[in-house]
C-alpha cells in the first residue's frame, strides 16, 4: 500500500505511475477545451515554424535580432510539443496514467524551456540596446561567433538546475492518491503528493527561480532604461518613433512572459487554487506561444516583407512573364 513506503525508499517513486487531472472540474467543457486547445497548438506550429523558416531562408533577415527570434520560436515550439499533446491526450481520454519517467522527462523539458526563454529574452534586449545604444560598434559587438555562443548558453543554462530539481523531487516517496491537479508535471502539484519534508526542496525552488526570473527581467529592466536614456536624447521625433518600433515587439512579449509565470511562480502557493493556477498556466504555454508570432510579424515590416517574397515565389511566374 502507498501509505506504508518508506519515506528512504526512492524505487516507489520511479515506479509510480500518475493521473494527470487537468480541467477534471469541467468534465461537460472537454470537448470544447479540446477543440480550441488543438486549435491554439496547430497555430502555435504554423507561427513559430514559420518564423524559423523565414529567418534560416530569407537573405534580409540575417541580422542578430532575427537569429535570437528565431532561437525563441524553437524554444516555443519545444515548449508546446511537451505539453499540449499530453494536455490534449489528457482531455480526450481522461484517466489515462503515465509513467514517473514520463513525467520526469515532461518537467525536466518545461523548466529547461522556461529557464531558456527567460535567458533569450534578456539577451534580445541587450542585443536591442547595443543596436540603439552603441549603433557603430554593433556588427563588431554582435559576431556570428557571439551570436552562437549567447544562443548555445541560453539553450543549456536551464539544463542542469532542471536535471537537479527533477532528480531531487522524484527521489521523494508520493504517496496517497496519485491524481496531479494539473494539465502537465509540475512542481507544486507533485509536491502536494510527497509524503515527506520538503522545506528544503522548497526553499532551494523558491531562490532558483527568483534567481531565473527576476535576475534576468532585472537585466531587461536596465537594457531598456538604457535604451530609453539614448532614445529621449535623440533629436529627431522620427528618429525616436524607429528605434522604439524596435523595441515594441519585444517588450510586448517580455511582459506577456513575465507577466504570466511571475504571477505562477512567485506567489504564495495558499493565494491561488490549482484550478485558477491552470488557467494562468494556460496563459504561458499556450497563447503567448501563439501570439508571440504574430506579435513580431504583425509589427515588424522586415518579416512581413520576408512572408511577402515567400508568398510570390510560391505563386510562381505569371502568364505572361
Amino acid at each position: 500500500m502507498p501509505g506504508s513506503w518508506a519515506p528512504t525508499d526512492t524505487n516507489h517513486s520511479w515506479a509510480q505511475e500518475f493521473i494527470l487531472l487537468g480541467f477534471a472540474h469541467v468534465p461537460t467543457l472537454r470537448p470544447l477545451l479540446s477543440t480550441l486547445f488543438l486549435a491554439m497548438f496547430t497555430l502555435t506550429l504554423l507561427g513559430n515554424g514559420l518564423i524559423v523558416l523565414l529567418t534560416m531562408w530569407d537573405p534580409a533577415l540575417r541580422a542578430p535580432m532575427y537569429f535570437f527570434l528565431r532561437q525563441l520560436a524553437l524554444v516555443e515550439l519545444c515548449f508546446s510539443l511537451d505539453i499540449v499533446p499530453r494536455l490534449l491526450t489528457t482531455l480526450l481520454w481522461p484517466g489515462r496514467s503515465m509513467s514517473s519517467v514520463s513525467c520526469a522527462l515532461q518537467m525536466l523539458l518545461v523548466l529547461s524551456c522556461v529557464t531558456s526563454e527567460c535567458f533569450l529574452l534578456t539577451v534580445m534586449a541587450w542585443d536591442r540596446y547595443v543596436a540603439i545604444c552603441r549603433p557603430l560598434h554593433y556588427g563588431t559587438i554582435m559576431s556570428p561567433q557571439l551570436c552562437h555562443l549567447l544562443a548555445a548558453t541560453c539553450w543549456m543554462a536551464g539544463v542542469p538546475v532542471s536535471l537537479v530539481f527533477t532528480i531531487w523531487l522524484f527521489s521523494f516517496p508520493f504517496c496517497g492518491p496519485r491524481g496531479i491537479r494539473h494539465f502537465f508535471c509540475d512542481i507544486a502539484p507533485l509536491l502536494s503528493l510527497v509524503c515527506a519534508d520538503t522545506r528544503v526542496f522548497e526553499a532551494n525552488v523558491l531562490v532558483a527561480t527568483v534567481l531565473v526570473i527576476m535576475v534576468p527581467f532585472c537585466l531587461i529592466t536596465t537594457s531598456y532604461i538604457g535604451v530609453l536614456a539614448t532614445v529621449l536624447r535623440m533629436p529627431s521625433a522620427m528618429g525616436r518613433h524607429k528605434a522604439l518600433s524596435t523595441c515594441a515587439s519585444h517588450l510586448i512579449v517580455v511582459i506577456l512572459f513575465y507577466g504570466t509565470t511571475g504571477v505562477i511562480h512567485l506567489r504564495p502557493k495558499a493565494s491561488y487554487s490549482p484550478e485558477s493556477k491552470q488557467v494562468v498556466s494556460l496563459s504561458y504555454t499556450l497563447v503567448t506561444p501563439m501570439l508571440n508570432p504574430l506579435i513580431y510579424s504583425l509589427r515588424n515590416k522586415e518579416v512581413k516583407a520576408a512572408l511577402g517574397r515567400v508568398c510570390c515565389r510560391q505563386q510562381g511566374p505569371g502568364p505572361h512573364d
